[in-house]
């Protein structure tokens, strides 16, 4: 007889290739008596980059965290790659080969820079589980720093950290709140050129952004929030024309 681990992962890991890699419906979220999300409702096909647009305290972050399961009480359907999430705790939400990075960055300043990496354990599919040999190749920097402290790391390598220790996990499906924050432009362009490569991997990507010039140019789609609703929706194709909506939504 299976054990109630093993019954779990099967069930997690039963998902459809046919099916998107995230679907939102009527999704709300509080946190505590506070209602922060309003029926938010998005797709994101397998292999897409996707952005959510807003000003800040639009319900962007929320939004991610909810997929995550780390808001209060949710309501509504999250399906990952077909498989309804709303009522998993976070750690089976990971297993369904999510990786979150949250803007906090949450790095273990106590370990080391390689350390950092080795810690997380598996979510996802061993294919898109990355080597540290890629990882190094991808960030040179972190094989520079490889037995620094996190605490000793700049912002930037913190970053490149957060981002690379997801990719260790073998997630798929990769949420990154706000990683362009703060950064100089050399780190920027250094992000930019990982989403590429992710994508072209195969990887999906939801980001939230702060920096349009950041997002713009690699997004298939954007999702623009605002009072924690959607109230834009649009392809790449159409960002020039959609570019005075977004003077008016964002000041961008």
């Amino acid at each position: 007889m299976n054990t109630i681990a093993e019954r779990e992962n099967v069930e997690v890991s039963g998902v459809t290739s046919a099916e998107p890699a995230l679907e939102i419906a009527g999704l709300q979220a509080w946190y505590g008596e506070s209602h922060i999300l309003h029926r938010v409702d998005l797709t994101v096909n397998r292999g897409e980059v996707v952005t959510l647009l807003g000003r800040n305290g639009a319900g962007r972050t929320t939004t991610l965290r909810a997929i995550m399961g780390l808001t209060g009480r949710r309501t509504g359907s999250i399906r990952v790659g077909g498989r309804e999430t709303i009522d998993m705790s976070t750690h089976r939400i990971a297993h369904c080969g999510i990786g979150y990075c949250p803007e906090e960055r949450g790095i273990f300043s106590s370990l080391s820079c390689e350390e950092n990496l080795l810690l997380p354990p598996p979510v996802g599919d061993a294919a898109h589980m990355m080597s540290l040999d890629e990882i190094y190749a991808m960030f040179p920097n972190l094989q520079e720093r490889r037995v620094s402290q996190g605490t000793r790391l700049s912002g930037g390598e913190q970053q490149m950290l957060a981002v690379a220790r997801i990719l260790r996990t073998g997630a798929s499906l990769l949420l990154l709140d706000e990683i362009s924050e703060g950064l100089a432009p050399v780190i920027v362009q250094a992000l930019a050129r990982m989403i590429v490569t992710l994508k072209a991997r195969g990887y999906t990507i939801v980001m939230v952004e702060q920096n349009f010039r950041f997002a713009a140019p690699l997004a298939d789609r954007f999702y623009v929030m605002e009072h924690g609703g959607i109230v834009e929706h649009f392809g790449a194709g159409e960002l020039e024309s959609k570019m005075p909506a977004l003077h008016d939504l964002l000041g961008v």
